[in-house]
């Protein structure tokens, strides 16, 4: 038995910050039912690489749903997704604001068929707001929130999360949310509409910096792997390439001065004797640091972090990450078969809970996939399926694999 066993998802989104989020609810047993325009699908669909066609960054947020294909620009494309939405728990979507009502598939539609219905809606700057319109991807949303001013070195240009934060944000945020409205409506009875954007998601994750400004008027800007409170606190050079370390207590400053660095006269050197005193002087500080850390490679500094009980380690590629032993140790690389891409890696769920089967439950779907078989499911009968097939408002994109 999962948590969300029996809970139906229409999934209308596309990119990544939907498609995040009902992966999330299908590993929690819902049934997520993604509905894709026909031929073209998903607009990630596109993204390479590709192999047999299918893309495998299409792939990762997709997994563990069902795709159906209706053109929705029609009447009768329109009557079958309400019908569909009728039995539905939560239809999301991530259309620019107004779309969904211009295609009549808007909140009072669905509502109007499912009153306790749960409407996610997931756009750049939300559904009010002077910018409410304005089309918006992850990168406006890291420049409108400040992040690309706080990423990088100091001075230089504005840079960009490595990767799509603000998606990831909205997508996470949808899911909390989500699931408090469920729980809220198993006490009521009633369903609601959530409005959640890209800037309003990465704006909640500025937590620290938000304190800053308010507190005293202090803007982040971009630091490098430097954090703002403390030192030492970041990646320094070895002879190899780079380790990260944390001794951002005076406890930590201790053991890593005397256990890691053996300089025990900085303990009352007065640039770094306390906090205050080392974040006074952090340049010296990480030019001093850097005299010793450049001696030893990047694992024999590691080895004396730990012995000393000093937070540290290294900073790996991405490749090197996917390879490391402590990752393949907790089970964070899955194997799966795709029907048409054949044996593929995904991540897996990053929770290990005691007593919830939390897992990737099969592979993304092909475009349609599961449109004959939905339709089927909502009283339609195999003649009429197979008119709408004809007709161009149902899609599957291989009804040669159906077969086999």
């Amino acid at each position: 038995m999962l948590p969300l066993d029996g809970f139906r998802v229409l999934d209308l989104t596309r990119f990544l910050s939907g498609p995040y989020c009902t992966m999330v609810l299908a590993e929690l047993g819902a049934d997520v039912i993604k509905v894709e325009q026909p031929v073209t699908g998903d607009d990630s669909r596109r993204l390479a690489p590709k192999v047999e066609g299918e893309s495998y960054p299409f792939a990762m947020p997709n997994r563990s749903k069902r795709s159906i294909s209706l053109d929705l620009k029609t009447d009768r494309g329109r009557e079958l997704f309400l019908r569909l939405a009728a039995g539905a728990d939560l239809v999301i979507e991530n259309f620019r604001p107004g779309v969904v009502r211009r295609l009549g598939i808007d909140y009072a539609a669905v509502k109007a068929v499912r009153p306790d219905v749960i409407y996610c809606s997931i756009s750049g700057f939300g559904q009010t707001g002077p910018y409410r319109d304005r089309p918006g991807f992850d990168i406006m949303a890291q420049g409108a929130v400040g992040l690309m001013r706080m990423t990088g070195e100091p001075g230089g240009r504005p840079v960009k999360v490595g990767i799509a934060i603000n998606d990831i944000a909205a997508g996470a945020t949808a899911i909390y949310s989500v699931l408090a409205a469920h729980l809220q409506r198993s006490h009521t009875g009633e369903g609601q509409y959530l409005d959640i954007s890209l800037v309003d998601a990465g704006l909640a994750w500025t937590v620290w910096e938000s304190g800053a400004w308010f507190g005293g008027g202090e803007e982040p800007a971009a630091t490098g792997t430097r954090h703002r409170r403390s030192t030492p606190y970041q990646a320094y050079r070895t002879a190899d390439g780079y380790v990260t370390m944390g001794a951002n207590n005076d406890r930590l400053w201790q053991r890593l001065v005397t256990g890691v660095l053996d300089r025990p006269e900085w303990l009352t050197d007065p640039r770094f004797t306390t906090l205050p005193d080392r974040m006074a002087h952090i340049d010296e500080l990480e030019v001093e640091i850097e005299r010793i850390t450049t001696e030893l490679s990047t694992d024999e500094w590691i080895k004396r972090l730990d012995r000393a009980g000093v937070p540290g380690g290294p900073v790996l590629t991405y490749a090197e990450a996917l390879d490391d032993p402590h990752v393949i140790e907790r089970g964070m690389i899955v194997e799966q078969e795709h029907p048409i891409i054949g044996p593929m890696r995904t991540i897996a769920p990053p929770t290990k809970f005691s007593g919830l089967d939390f897992r990737v439950r099969g592979p993304a779907p092909w475009l349609g996939q599961h449109t004959a078989q939905v339709l089927r499911d909502s009283g339609i009968g195999d003649a009429e399926v197979a008119e709408l097939f004809a007709s161009g408002v149902a899609y599957d994109a291989h009804p040669e694999r159906q077969a086999s």
